[in-house]
């Protein structure tokens, strides 16, 4: 039952619950570059780091662009501490991995993954 002058259930403790979430660092940024570089034989035309606000919780995120196509083709943003990738055409979430860099090796396996991390 609802203690409805605390908002707690009885006899739980109050927590703090903190969101985790990735940020975009200066790494991501260098690993972006080189793999945008030698992507653009297969197809990466551009991408671009979009930042959250100061004291919002809006996530970070990237936007690629393929083919010179004027609308991007995907975003990856921070969900948690995973990766995800989204198809922005259909805007379908199309998978999750734990590392920034596996995010792009599954847009385009152009880097080492291991050398890329």
């Amino acid at each position: 039952m609802l203690n409805r002058r605390t908002k707690r259930m009885p006899g739980v403790a109050a927590r703090n619950v903190v969101v985790l979430r990735q940020r975009i660092l200066a790494n991501h940024r260098e690993v972006l570059a080189r793999w945008l570089e030698a992507g653009r034989c297969m197809g990466l035309c551009d991408a671009s780091v979009f930042l959250a606000s100061a004291g919002r919780c809006d996530p970070d995120y990237v936007l690629v662009w393929v083919r010179e196509n004027p609308d991007p083709a995907y975003m990856i943003t921070s969900e948690g501490m995973r990766w995800r990738v989204t198809d922005c055409i259909r805007g379908e979430a199309l998978d999750s991995h734990t590392s920034f860099e596996a995010a792009l090796h599954y847009i385009r396996p152009v880097l080492n993954l291991h050398a890329a991390a």
